[in-house]
């Protein structure tokens, strides 16, 4: 368990399948239903290669920026919300991240590099998924070709998964140009 300023985060080993990848000894941002227990009785546990943030663990209008950064990464300009607007459903759970206050925009840095991001998106507006190295320089784009906003004519559904992969990722933005956007289950590898 780890404890910062009189919260308690919970974290623990687990797997879980994106899509048809089974990704193995994942650590996932409070899982209430997890015994820590049995991995703090285990003798080793494995270094993660994938982490996967749930974002249950977050209160409501919560200001999200070092919350997850036990687990080697930092968001910008993000809010923790429960959606009441029915167009931006949770993917699971009740806990979202929308930009905010700076609508449009959120990024997240990591603490060490990955080589694979993904996370469920909803949005208002057409959305780029930017991945940078440690020099700023652009090393992919994934992009969300038009808004997904549910119950809404789109052809895409909302909720719909968006990954980017590329060697030495320091540095993913989400950027929905005059619109609003979330994220749920957002996750990355080493």
């Amino acid at each position: 368990m780890i404890v910062r300023g009189g919260m308690v985060k919970q974290a623990c080993l687990e797997s879980f399948t994106l899509d048809g990848f089974d990704i193995q000894n994942q650590i996932l941002g409070s899982v209430s239903q997890c015994r820590m227990e049995e991995a703090i009785d285990t003798e080793e546990v494995a270094v993660p290669k994938c982490i996967l943030l749930n974002l249950e663990d977050l209160k409501c209008f919560e200001v999200v920026d070092r919350q997850y950064e036990q687990y080697g990464v930092i968001f910008n300009n993000g809010i923790a919300i429960h959606p009441s607007n029915p167009a931006f459903p949770a993917h699971s759970g009740l806990v979202v991240l929308m930009a905010a206050p700076k609508s449009g925009f959120l990024e997240a840095t990591f603490l060490r590099p990955v080589n694979f991001v993904s996370t469920f998106v909803t949005s208002s507006q057409r959305l780029v998924l930017s991945a940078y190295n440690n020099e700023h320089q652009l090393l992919d784009q994934a992009v969300l070709p038009e808004p997904n906003l549910a119950n809404s004519d789109s052809t895409l559904p909302s909720n719909i998964l968006l990954s980017i992969s590329a060697s030495n990722i320091h540095r993913v933005t989400f950027c929905a140009f005059d619109g609003q956007f979330i994220i749920d289950d957002f996750s990355f590898c080493f």
